[in-house]
């Protein structure tokens, strides 16, 4: 039997699209990424009464699986799904998402949905643990907060004048942090999330600028919450040269965790292409080290009741960044902090 696609949402970032397809005995839905892998999936329902057991068969051959009749609450089966019932809500770091039926939870595929491990999304008509489907009643009490939260995020972010105050509020901290602002430059490209780069010029006490990204604190990046890291951050440079170059660094790192649904922490290291470094061919790529020594402190900025982390860039040799990845950022982080105002 041939599958129908009801429904096809991708996230504000473009890096995941949610699809619902049917073959009109059951429906799933599935999280694919931008090459369309499948990072999750869920069973939706059965459009017909449920059988004893599994049937292998089905999902060998690709097509939706047919909970059986201990597995699903509503045994009989449902009739087939309405695109125009349905509606969507993407979790705030694009990574994870809930769908709706007539506003209703229909079901949820968390960031860690992994079916290769056994994991699959939260269902409102599953009952218990299968392959397939988590029951969605037996997990609310976490999932509801996430829910409420995304939907507030995005509320928050559609009201007009949200991202000029956001703006406002971040250069008000670094103004107090490293200085009176210089230029201003938007280096997003259009669309999610909006990126900017402000500098803070050189001073009498301090002969190098200080350049900042503006705007990737203002959404949670992807599987953070998963470690004990920061979750929402922020990029810097200290440099004496042309900061129009130098900024050249952000356009694409700055973007980066959204795009490619992953996370920058401390000690991270972030590798261009082949001639690609905008340093020139001397460096290769970055190390990201939160509170270097002897760099300025740009503690204290918080936003969604969470503190931000700065993350200090510093340019890296194809040889250090080797080094790096045998030794570990320590072992350089000391001289770097000594050796680089890039």
């Amino acid at each position: 039997m041939d599958i129908t696609t009801v429904l096809t949402s991708p996230n504000p970032y473009r890096s995941r699209t949610l699809t619902v397809e049917t073959d009109r005995e059951s429906s799933v839905a599935y999280l694919r990424d931008a090459r369309g892998a499948v990072r999750g999936a869920v069973w939706l329902a059965n459009h017909r009464p449920a059988p004893d057991a599994a049937d292998p068969a089905r999902t060998d051959a690709g097509l939706p699986p047919v909970l059986p009749v201990n597995a699903t609450a509503r045994p009989a089966g449902t009739p087939p799904l309405d695109a125009a019932a349905l509606s969507v809500l993407w979790f705030e770091e694009g990574d994870g998402v809930a769908l709706f039926e007539n506003g209703e939870l229909l079901a949820v595929i968390p960031s860690w949905a992994d079916m290769d491990r056994g994991m699959p999304g939260y269902a409102r008509d599953a009952v218990g643990e299968s392959p397939f489907a988590w029951s969605l009643a037996e997990a609310m009490e976490g999932l509801s907060t996430r829910v409420a939260e995304a939907r507030a995020y995005w509320r928050w972010r559609e009201t007009e004048g949200s991202w000029a105050s956001f703006q406002q509020f971040v250069m008000g901290h670094l103004d107090g942090r490293v200085g009176p602002p210089g230029r201003y430059w938007e280096i997003g490209g259009g669309g999610l999330p909006v990126i900017g780069v402000t500098e803070r010029p050189a001073t009498a006490a301090r002969d190098h600028a200080v350049l900042s990204t503006v705007g990737m604190s203002c959404q949670r990046m992807p599987g953070a919450e998963l470690y004990d890291t920061a979750c929402r951050v922020e990029l810097a440079v200290a440099t004496r040269r042309d900061p129009r170059v130098v900024t050249r660094m952000f356009a694409w790192l700055g973007r980066y965790p959204w795009r490619s649904v992953t996370w920058l922490g401390h000690g991270h290291t972030a590798r261009w292409r082949a001639d690609a470094f905008p340093m020139g061919l001397d460096y290769q790529g970055v190390l990201m080290l939160a509170e270097p020594l002897g760099f300025p402190d740009m503690s204290g900025f918080a936003f969604g009741g969470e503190p931000v982390r700065w993350l200090w860039l510093f340019p890296l040799t194809e040889a250090e960044l080797r080094f790096t990845a045998e030794q570990g950022h320590e072992a350089l982080a000391a001289r770097l902090a000594v050796r680089h105002r890039c």
